[in-house]
């Protein structure tokens, strides 16, 4: 058996407290850190979560709806450490004191866009009159339903009201639930789906054809804002530093996103 002096036994003990003390500290400091956010930001925040938690040791409860809805029920009363919406919606939630002052910060843009089957013709839209065309022609276009106000079904009800062919599309129009016109794209049940470019790239089947041109041309701008009651102020900051630091933009340029 070999002899320790006691001088080397009391080192090692004491060098194995401090790393007891040290894995302590790092669990103290991890926090649970609660997001709600738009389905527009599944794909990318769904691959960037482990990297945060990786990086930080927190952990993400991210919970994700149309942005309408989230905006709807932070205004109602419900909590979260970080929120990520449209600018308009998180200006609104501001001036209504449901976040932190000088919390907000813009992860990215994403433009709305077309898809179309992967593998499919492309049609052209490079110009408005040429978009006008390709829509009329088109046997089906999907887009999110207005009235559950998902940000492009929104909007693209207002292009097509600009366009004067609202009334010709309506029988050929597939109104989804949510994120999910690129989806119909992909199987075959529409020719042409309407999202955020963010919605449509990571979808095995479709393919981005293209921003809606010219003056129709429209980017969403999502911003992260911290929640004004979060017990978690430094862990939910350290989620929008991250956001728009250099591991999360490959990332969103990779899902469709503009980063910041």
């Amino acid at each position: 058996m070999i002899q320790m002096s006691p001088v080397k036994r009391i080192a090692l003990i004491l060098a194995g407290g401090l790393a007891l003390c040290s894995l302590g500290a790092r669990a103290a400091s991890a926090a649970d850190v609660k997001v709600l956010t738009s389905v527009a930001l599944t794909s990318a925040l769904n691959e960037l979560a482990s990297k945060f938690e990786q990086a930080t040791g927190n952990k993400l409860n991210i919970g994700y709806d149309l942005a309408a809805n989230v905006g709807k029920r932070i205004r109602d009363g419900e909590t979260a450490d970080v929120i990520i919406l449209t600018r308009p919606i998180m200006d609104e939630l501001d001036k209504q004191q449901k976040l932190a002052s000088g919390s907000t910060t813009k992860i990215a843009g994403t433009p709305i866009a077309l898809a179309i089957r992967a593998g499919a013709a492309k049609p052209d839209i490079s110009t408005v009159d040429a978009l006008k065309r390709t829509l009329l022609a088109a046997k089906s276009v999907a887009y999110s339903d207005p009235a559950k106000g998902g940000a492009s079904g929104v909007y693209f009800a207002k292009v097509l009201d600009r366009l004067g062919i609202a009334d010709e599309l309506k029988p050929k129009t597939i109104l989804v639930s949510g994120a999910q016109s690129a989806e119909f794209v992909a199987r075959g049940e529409a020719e042409i789906g309407v999202g955020q470019s963010s919605e449509i790239v990571p979808v095995a089947g479709a393919e981005l054809l293209g921003p809606l041109p010219g003056e129709l041309a429209s980017t969403t701008v999502w911003i992260a804002g911290i929640g004004a009651t979060t017990a978690v102020p430094q862990a939910a900051k350290s989620l929008t530093e991250f956001l728009t630091g250099p591991v999360a933009g490959p990332v969103l340029s990779a899902k469709g996103f503009q980063p910041e």
